[in-house]
This record gives structure tokens, C-alpha cells and sequence, in this order.
């Protein structure tokens, strides 16, 4: 019975242990990408990554030049101006373009609307943005929140909620 205990104390430990070490990793990663984004060059733009899982209505993530993807907005694109990049024709269904560009990176120009959106498949109001131009940023960059995320189709998983706190990281970092 003792040599069970110990046994599962010994796991429990490891497993606390392999928590902080991703954790610590995790904020490692961050604080590199968070020197990357305070040199972008500011301007009148956004960066934008595209979140794609089937039978939603949102688009994906919006920040600022400069701004931590902790400040994204999760948004509803309003293509009156401009269709964004990966649609393609609206028949047959289902469309074999859209969600192609998944997780790419976007130069984008436009502005808010000032009006929400609801996306009936997560239950949200959204904001809407009225893009005028999207220009590929980076096809491959990486992680969105945090390196440890995991991305499912069937539902949402990836929030700037997940990144750890600018404390949490460098509590883990002094470790």
C-alpha cells in the first residue's frame, strides 16, 4: 500500500513539474513573439488571423500593430466592400474554399462598423468589421495565444483568455 502511494505521489509531482515547465515554456515563446510585436510598424491597419471551424459565421482575430494578440477581438467580417480571401463560390455547397486559409496571418485595412453580429453556432454578438483590403501576412505563424493551444474543429477552443497573465509569466520565468 505504501509503495501505491508513493508511486502515485511521484506522478502527481511529475505531472505538477510538467505543468510548470510548460507553462515556463509557454511564456518563454510569448515573451519572444511580444518583442516582435512591439517593433511592427504602427499605421492605420490590423493584423488579422483567420480562425476557421465549420458552420460558424466568425472570421477570426483582430489586433492592432504593436498590440499583444491578448487585446484580438473575435470577429464577423461584413464583405459589402471587399470578400475576404478564402471565399469562393456561394454553390455547390458546401463551399471547398472557405476555411482554406485557416490559422494564415493578414495585413488588413478597414474599420469597425460600430454594429455587432450574432453567430447562431457559438451563441456570441460579435463585432463586425468592413474590411477594404487583405493582404497574406505570414502563411505559416505559428501559434495564435499561447504555443500549448490545441485547435478543434468541432468547437471553440482558442481565446486570448488562454495566454497566461504578463504576472503568471513572469512568476514562471523567475522559476
Amino acid at each position: 500500500m505504501n509503495k501505491c502511494i508513493s508511486g502515485l505521489c511521484a506522478l502527481l509531482v511529475s505531472l505538477l513539474l510538467m505543468q510548470c515547465n510548460s507553462l515556463r515554456s509557454d511564456c518563454e515563446q510569448i515573451a519572444l513573439r511580444e518583442k516582435d510585436i512591439a517593433a511592427e510598424t504602427r499605421g492605420d491597419y490590423y493584423i488579422g488571423r483567420r480562425y476557421y471551424i465549420p458552420a460558424t459565421r466568425f472570421w477570426g482575430y483582430l489586433r492592432r500593430p504593436g498590440e499583444s494578440w491578448r487585446t484580438a477581438k473575435l470577429v464577423m467580417m461584413d464583405e459589402r466592400t471587399v470578400r475576404c480571401p478564402d471565399r469562393g463560390p456561394e454553390e455547390p455547397l458546401p463551399n471547398p474554399t472557405v476555411g482554406k486559409d485557416a490559422n494564415v496571418e493578414y495585413t488588413i485595412t478597414g474599420a469597425y462598423t460600430g454594429a455587432k453580429a450574432y453567430d447562431p453556432s457559438t451563441d456570441q454578438a460579435l463585432d463586425l468589421f468592413r474590411p477594404t483590403s487583405f493582404s497574406v501576412r505570414n502563411a505559416t505563424p505559428g501559434f495564435l495565444f499561447t504555443p500549448s493551444e490545441k485547435y478543434s474543429v468541432d468547437y471553440v477552443t482558442i481565446r486570448p483568455q488562454a495566454m497566461p497573465t504578463p504576472e503568471q509569466c513572469q512568476q514562471a520565468l523567475k522559476q
